[in-house]
């Protein structure tokens, strides 16, 4: 995809991700990257940051003989997802309206 991510956006596909449900830090990585080119290097400190703004809480379960580090979300980060939710759709309109329909003139 040609168009740069915001800190914003990949904080909201974060999230969104974990709305869905608890999930490790790989299993996000190909959930983003299913619609956007992400590097798990880019999504770390995206998943520090916020655990750290309390958005998200940690905890570790064992796999094959190792722990798996699992991300979920707080209150705050129910609520942070719902706030993101809300203004992508006004700014989905926004955009939707000058990329599809171009700047139309109204004194024709």
């Amino acid at each position: 995809m040609v168009y740069q991510l915001g800190s914003a956006l990949l904080d909201a596909c974060v999230l969104s991700v974990l709305a869905s449900g608890d999930a490790y830090g790989y299993q996000m990585t190909q959930q983003v990257r299913s619609v956007l080119e992400v590097s798990e290097s880019t999504l770390y400190p995206v998943l520090r940051r916020l655990q750290k703004d309390g958005a998200l809480e940690t905890y570790d379960e064992p796999f094959q003989g190792r722990n798996r580090r699992y991300y979920r979300l707080t209150a705050k980060g129910r609520e942070m997802t719902d706030f993101y939710r809300k203004e992508w759709v006004g700014f989905k309109e926004k955009i939707d309206e000058l990329l599809l329909e171009g700047n139309k003139d109204d004194t024709e």
